[in-house]
């Protein structure tokens, strides 16, 4: 049988061109479909979101980490570099890293200590572990930490400025002084700082006692020899610095508090142990004399801040210079008080009272006119010879005011700015005050912070705590 070739070829080939014409046309549909696009990009950006907020999970926590890791060193350095501090500095280092679960990231303490000085390094590193960026190859993230702490005792010059005043005597006020007082020299005159901490004790009641040393220093109208006062204008309270130029009237020496004929409360303080003792390192004199400190007359806040203030304004410096030539004062402490700009050194006033400003009268020139008057005065309480001898209608006549109330805070409010704006450091403490002392003492102080208002033994604490700021611990790295 014949078959045709054509036929045969065309019935063949028919079947299988129908499955490949499918699958091109599925092929081509395939290609021009765009329904699953956004699947993939959706995929894509929710792989990218992931790996950004587990970027965000380690950064996070290694920066926590990091952040804790500085705290503990920082605390660590400074108790370590603490002159107090009895313990070997690394030994507080390595306790505290141990008490925060953290020793094993202290890689070392470095210790400097010094004659005036102690300065503190350590070392910390930590490689975190990483908990989704080690996907990109980075296993851990290192956080390294370095403290640095230094406690140095550089020059400091310290006016202490001490109420002595008639009310002193309450409620154990004056032995809590003296008990203060002594802790204070101790906090701060330490062998340590020999030759660059100088205090001077300046205790005031109704007026100031410069004492003779200072006062020979000044130019004056002196008028009696029974004590060391003067009498400052009221501009004087507008600067720190004292005027050596200026021609001073001495204090008239009188008693006009109470009516009995008591010569112990004068207007100016007459005994040793009452008078400034300028720029000394000697902790046994001015423990000694606080410990013979004793109540008296009326209270001048404004006078002891004067006096305090000036005896840290280098216009005393000339004055300092003839006092070391005197052996009264010594030798290391040449030069003081220091400038304003020299930043090694430490201005500052510790301003107590247990009161307020108050009254302080003056005796008539004519009955203070030569010896005679003035030998009479020492004798006798001027409020009790008038009362007893002279009229009453004429009595007026025999003295007038120097000082209200009102006028000592206003001057004490004067020399307290200019003190702050030379950039001494004036800390205030008020001892059992009432209300506006209080308010007087806070607006004296450097700061909210530079004023302590205190009770019967809380008076030690006061003086400890402005002692151990003084001697400053300051974070420098």
């Amino acid at each position: 049988m014949l078959v045709d070739k054509n036929k045969l070829q065309r019935g063949l080939s028919a079947p299988n061109q129908r499955p490949n014409r499918r699958v091109s046309t599925w092929l081509i549909g395939f290609h021009r479909d765009e329904s699953g696009v956004m699947i993939a990009f959706s995929i894509f950006l929710l792989l990218i979101i992931f790996m950004i907020g587990g970027l965000g999970v380690d950064f996070m926590r290694f920066e926590m980490t990091r952040s804790r890791l500085q705290s503990v060193n920082d605390r660590a350095v400074l108790a370590a570099a603490d002159l107090d501090q009895t313990l070997v500095p690394a030994v507080v280092v390595a306790d505290y890293f141990n008490k925060a679960g953290m020793s094993e990231y202290l890689t070392g303490v470095t210790v400097d200590d010094g004659l005036n000085y102690r300065t503190v390094t350590a070392n910390a590193m930590i490689d975190l572990p990483t908990s989704f960026i080690h996907m990109l190859g980075v296993d851990s993230l290192r956080a390294p930490s370095q403290a640095k702490a230094e406690e140095r005792v550089a020059n400091v010059e310290i006016s202490m400025v001490l109420d002595i005043s008639g009310s002193m005597s309450s409620n154990s006020r004056i032995q809590n002084l003296r008990n203060a007082g002594k802790v204070f020299v101790d906090t701060v005159i330490r062998p340590e700082s020999t030759d660059l901490i100088s205090l001077s004790l300046v205790p005031y009641s109704e007026h100031v006692n410069i004492g003779p040393d200072l006062y020979g220093e000044l130019n004056t109208n002196t008028v009696h020899d029974y004590s060391h006062c003067v009498e400052m204008p009221d501009s004087a309270f507008d600067s720190v610095a004292l005027n050596t130029a200026s021609t001073f009237d001495q204090v008239q020496h009188f008693q006009w508090i109470g009516s009995s004929n008591d010569r112990t409360r004068t207007v100016c303080p007459r005994y040793d142990f009452e008078r400034i003792r300028p720029i000394s390192q000697n902790a046994t004199q001015l423990k000694s004399q606080i410990d013979d400190l004793q109540p008296r007359s009326y209270t001048s806040i404004f006078l002891g801040m004067k006096w305090g203030a000036a005896l840290l304004d280098p216009s005393m410096r000339t004055i300092t210079t003839n006092l070391i030539s005197a052996g009264k004062i010594d030798a290391a402490f040449s030069g003081r008080p220091a400038d304003y700009s020299d930043t090694e050194t430490l201005k500052t006033i510790i301003l107590m009272t247990d009161g307020e400003n108050t009254e302080s009268k003056r005796i008539s020139s004519f009955v203070y006119a030569n010896e005679n008057h003035r030998t009479h005065w020492d004798r006798y309480n001027f409020t009790y010879y008038i009362n007893r001898y002279v009229s009453s209608s004429s009595r007026g006549n025999w003295w007038s005011w120097k000082y209200r109330d009102w006028q000592g805070d206003a001057l004490l409010d004067n020399i307290c700015d200019a003190t702050k704006a030379a950039g001494i450091i004036v800390w205030t403490i008020g001892l059992e005050v009432t209300n506006h002392g209080a308010d007087v003492m806070r607006q004296c102080a450097s700061s909210p912070s530079h004023y302590f208002r205190v009770e019967g033994i809380e008076l030690s604490e006061a003086f400890r705590a402005i002692a151990r700021q003084i001697n400053q611990l300051r974070l420098i790295q």
